[in-house]
């Protein structure tokens, strides 16, 4: 009875909800003892596992549920056991099922998700399985929380029949060394980390990043505002999807047979329509800094083989930038978005529009054969240290990072996004644009992160509630703001630089919220760890997301750590090296292909937490110690938190390298340092040679230091006299 009702459930689930089933290869037929762990999205999801699961499990069910009465016809039909969470010895009767050689299924969360994201996970699940010597299978259910038996309305957009996948990850084992309560957290450490894994493979990455946009418009609607910016615009995705077939047609003939085509536009929803636009052709952006001079503006288009960089009129005569884009005008064809508006005839937006109703198959027809692993973007690293190079990354690599931000962050379809960061930055576009846009949420989009006092009352006229920055931005919007300008803010992610105690103590203090530091690479799509509300602590980037491998390669002097090399679907397809135009170098170590060295020095702890001890670079050998100017600029910052620091090791002729430390502190005293570092602990090899009082510190338009401009101005003043007052410029 009970497999014929399970044949006629499958039947039924494959015709309303389309059911697409992933990975069902790895189901073990022979393993004897299987605890199956799903996520729980919707009340769906125990049907949905007894209808397509080979074996018919038996479901541990919440005793308060299982009371409902339209949870009993259920239950009646389908093999169950009844228990009370609360109760410790629910655990013992799990355990006996599963040694008895049955397969069990549990939702480790406990509870229905309301955010749309993984929630807590319990170890319960996790002690069971290894008390029994049972192995786990983990399941994904994606789609359920779209249905109208899910808990997110007002969240999602529910309709009666949404799309489902089920994905199936192949078994596996806990191990645990330890005994007693250092057992059991290793359990569960385990447990969590897996269900962080199985929410990231659940998301499709292989496939264009315009069809999952597509596939976000079917779920979410075409009307619902999901991008706006500082000009007014206010976009959902239909009307993205028709500017961006329009302005497809009207670049169609001045880049016709061009393979990258540049952009040179600030944060607007004009520089997103671009991007689109070029992939609906089949093109990849090359997203320009505009920040930089001509001559890095020229290089960069020389090495990603740029013929035409499209821009806007306004954005120039904003910015103050007529001289580098009439430089860089004799060297390419710059194309001004504002000259296009007269070719944009009635015929060509009606062609827009009609495209925007058959988008698949328009993308298909124009785009041509686009695949998972074509380049979908190429950017520029920051050039924080040596000559930037470009990097160029993959629709997979885009699709993989937004699948792990996803898992590891509860970013809703509710939230609002305000990202100020700008898109030539991978933590602007992937992070801050492109990851929130695919999960649904709408995002606010404010061309410079340095209006200090602009952005906080946006946040408050608007109510944003997701909030993405760099330490610097941070702590000038900290200083700015009033107390209640953040009052909806509910998440703050901070990258690209170190996070100062100063501004993690402000924010806490003024605001009530905890910054989230997390760490990435432009390499790395770019988010490689991250701290979240889920598992947070000070000091840490937080760890590593889920389908990334890593190995520390061992540093002479560093006992504690090593030189971080990672390798997973988000890392980059390659390098464009000056000097070799059109040349994609693939990341590649001593391990072979798909390995790239971060050129980070990293220690991970015994619970996954990353500390970053610093740029393999931004280390001086003194007295055969590898000292860490990261280090020394922390150190700087604690004695003057208010301020500005770079660190450098500069040659010595006879101590071989010295530390010099520019700040902006007025009166900076060397033995302020020096009362720092004893109070914390630090040798004198941490204590700057010298310390030299500077009007600013040199920074790249990401907010990160610009190193190279700091080394050339501290050389500049070498010849200033040494003593133990700071010396001021």
């Amino acid at each position: 009875m009970r497999r014929l009702v399970q044949r006629l459930a499958r039947g039924l689930f494959r015709w309303l909800f389309r059911v697409e089933l992933r990975g069902w290869e790895h189901y073990p037929y022979d393993e004897p003892r299987l605890l199956i762990i799903a996520n729980h999205v919707s009340y769906l999801d125990g049907a949905l596992l007894a209808a397509f699961l080979p074996d018919m499990p038996i479901f541990v069910i919440n005793t308060r549920v299982a009371g409902h009465w339209w949870v009993k016809p259920f239950i009646a039909i389908t093999r169950h056991i009844s228990i009370d969470p609360t109760n410790s010895h629910y655990l013992k009767t799990l355990i006996q099922y599963l040694k008895a050689g049955e397969r069990v299924a549990v939702f480790p969360e406990g509870r229905i998700s309301v955010t749309g994201a993984l929630m807590k996970i319990y170890e319960g699940p996790a002690l069971a399985a290894d008390k029994a010597d049972a192995a786990l299978l983990p399941v994904y259910i994606e789609g359920a929380e779209y249905s109208l038996l899910s808990r997110l309305g007002g969240v999602v957009r529910r309709r009666p029949f949404p799309r489902i996948r089920l994905t199936l990850l192949p078994p596996r084992r806990l191990s645990a060394t330890g005994h007693g309560r250092v057992r059991r957290q290793q359990l569960g450490r385990q447990l969590d980390e897996w269900m962080t894994e199985l929410a990231y493979a659940g998301m499709n990455s292989d496939q264009p990043l315009t069809l999952a946009m597509l596939d976000v418009w079917q779920r979410h609607g075409g009307r619902r505002v999901i991008l706006e910016d500082a000009q007014g615009q206010q976009l959902g995705w239909r009307a993205l999807f028709v500017r961006a077939f329009i302005l497809a047609e009207l670049l169609e003939v001045d880049c016709a047979g061009q393979r990258n085509v540049g952009l040179l536009l600030p944060n607007t929803a004009a520089a997103v329509i671009g991007l689109l636009a070029l992939h609906l052709r089949g093109k990849t952006p090359v997203v320009l800094n505009f920040t930089v001079g001509a001559q890095e503006l020229t290089s960069a288009c020389h090495i990603a083989e740029v013929r035409t960089v499209c821009t806007s009129r306004a954005f120039v005569a904003a910015a103050n930038l007529d001289a580098p884009v009439a430089a860089l005008g004799e060297q390419v064809r710059v194309l001004f978005l504002e000259d296009l508006r007269p070719r944009a005839t009635l015929a060509v937006r009606l062609r827009g529009l009609a495209r925007a109703l058959t988008p698949r198959w328009s993308f298909r027809r124009g785009a041509g054969p686009v695949q998972a692993d074509d380049p979908a973007v190429i950017l520029f690293t920051s050039g924080s240290e040596r000559e930037p190079k470009g990097v160029v990354l993959s629709h997979r690599n885009l699709l993989a990072n937004i699948a792990q931000a996803r898992a590891a962050l509860d970013i809703t379809a509710r939230d609002v996004i305000l990202n100020a960061l700008p898109m030539f930055h991978a933590f602007g576009l992937t992070t801050a644009t492109l990851t929130p846009l695919l999960l649904g949420t709408r995002v606010i989009l404010y061309p410079s992160p340095l209006h200090y006092h602009v952005i906080p009352e946006l946040s408050y006229e608007r109510r944003a509630t997701v909030l993405f920055g760099t330490n610097t931005f941070l702590m000038g919007y900290g200083h700015q703001a009033d107390p209640y300008d953040f009052f909806s803010v509910r998440l703050v992610v901070m990258g690209a630089e170190s996070l100062r105690e100063e501004t993690g103590r402000l924010w806490m203090e003024k605001f009530g919220i905890r910054i989230s530091e997390g760490y990435g690479l432009t390499e790395a799509s770019p988010v490689l760890a991250t701290n979240t509300r889920r598992h947070h602590r000070s000091g840490t980037v937080g760890k590593l997301l889920p389908g990334l491998e890593y190995y520390l390669e061992p540093v002479e002097g560093i006992a504690d750590g090593g030189l971080l090399c990672v390798r997973g679907a988000n890392i980059m397809a390659g390098y464009l090296l000056p000097g070799q135009a059109g040349r994609l170098v693939p990341p590649r170590t001593s391990r072979g292909l798909g390995w790239h060295d971060t050129g980070d020095i990293v220690r991970v702890d015994a619970d996954g937490f990353v500390t970053i001890l610093g740029r393999a670079k931004r280390f001086a050998k003194l007295g055969g110690e590898m000292i860490s100017l990261a280090m020394v600029e922390r150190l700087a910052a604690d004695c003057w938190p208010a301020d500005q620091h770079a660190a450098l090791n500069l040659p010595d002729p006879i101590r071989g390298e010295n530390i010099v430390l520019l700040t902006t502190h007025v009166d900076a005293d060397r033995r302020d340092l020096v009362t720092t570092a004893h109070r914390e602990g630090l040798g004198e090899l941490y204590i700057p040679r010298r310390v030299l009082m500077v009007r600013e510190i040199p920074l790249l338009g990401s907010g990160k230091p610009d190193y190279p401009g700091a080394r050339r101005l501290a050389e500049s003043l070498t010849g200033v006299r040494e003593a133990a007052k700071a010396d001021v410029v």
